[in-house]
């Protein structure tokens, strides 16, 4: 038997049984296999693209007062969160204090205090601000996480980027919302993590990367350090850089086995030797473990370039020799690119 078709305003994402009923859909179609039934009331399309948010308005379109917090506030913000989260797809909702928890199936209730400014509208849906998702987060996470979830509300590139960020939230936030919550739980979590937070970190694994080397006598890499060709402009942004030692750390997830983008890694590679950098690529298997091999691989690198700088190689960068130079379009997007001709 052909299902007759929902309406096109219920099938961006889920949708509540008053909402279906007031567009004229029966009870006997929202029972339907084409729509998932994820918990009392709510509906969702199978087979959709829906986004975060539209996959969770419905929870907070059932009454005025739900609020969703911790995990769910995280992942429609897009914060960096460990595995383990990432994995756990229960839907936290909250209420003030003087209501009652949220009880329904799928979902984890809270009761909470929010102040002015705490909770407001995002891609439709009633959510914690950035800074109180993430000082709600501080009870669930340890501080490492906590500081990687921190990273992720703050990171922001300037102008100079190929894709400028404007932050979620900024340090300054972090603090206010510490500041004003002093008995909430996890708060001391969050006054541990909130120094290590820092602008420009781009996934957990950089922020990881960055906190295993900031530990060590190798000291904190710089983030949103951007390398400059002769004339000046933008050519490569490193995900973290020790420029005192002209080097460039560039952490390559799983992405970077696809043809195009091994292709776009070796562009890179290539002017970063020309401005005269050296180029490290960390990968997840560096960062693990309790010494991670990170700290070797930058530390031998950091020696070898002692080394060659105390036996007189002086090598300038291409950038840097007396040839006529002109400023070409670079295809994979790392500014201009040099031509020369002698």
């Amino acid at each position: 038997m052909r299902l007759s078709p929902l309406p096109q305003e219920l099938l961006t994402g889920s949708f509540t049984s008053s909402d279906a009923a007031a567009c004229g859909v029966s009870r006997k179609r929202q029972r339907q296999p084409d729509l998932a039934i994820p918990s009392r009331g709510i509906r969702v399309p199978l087979g959709g693209d829906a986004t975060t948010g539209t996959y969770l308005r419905a929870y907070t379109a059932l009454d005025d007062a739900s609020t969703l917090t911790h995990h769910s506030g995280a992942r429609l913000w897009g914060y960096g969160l460990p595995r383990w989260m990432q994995e756990d797809w229960k839907i936290h909702v909250a209420r003030e204090r003087d209501g009652s928890k949220p009880r329904r199936g799928n979902v984890v209730g809270h009761r909470l205090t929010f102040k002015p400014g705490e909770v407001v509208i995002h891609d439709g849906v009633r959510v914690t601000s950035p800074a109180r998702t993430w000082l709600d987060l501080a009870s669930l996470l340890s501080v490492d996480e906590l500081i990687a979830a921190g990273d992720s509300a703050v990171v922001a590139h300037g102008p100079d980027f190929p894709v400028p960020r404007a932050p979620l939230a900024t340090i300054d936030d972090l603090r206010r919302i510490v500041a004003s919550h002093p008995g909430m739980r996890g708060v001391k979590t969050a006054r541990l993590a909130l120094p290590e937070v820092r602008v420009g970190a781009d996934s957990p694994q950089e922020t990881r990367m960055r906190l295993v080397l900031a530990r060590t006598k190798l000291g904190e890499p710089v983030l949103n350090h951007v390398l400059r060709n002769s004339w000046g402009q933008p050519a490569v942004w490193p995900d973290a850089a020790y420029p005192e030692h002209r080097l460039a750390l560039q952490y390559d997830g799983g992405h970077h086995s696809d043809p195009v983008q091994a292709t776009s890694d070796r562009k890179r590679r290539e002017m970063t030797e020309r401005l005269g950098w050296t180029e490290l690529r960390i990968f997840k298997d560096d960062l693990e473990g309790e010494k991670p091999f990170v700290l070797e691989k930058v530390r031998a690198t950091l020696e070898g370039r002692l080394r060659r700088q105390a036996s007189g190689d002086r090598t300038q960068p291409v950038e840097k020799v007396r040839e006529r130079t002109v400023v070409a379009p670079d295809p994979v997007g790392f500014g201009a690119t040099t031509v020369r001709s002698r």
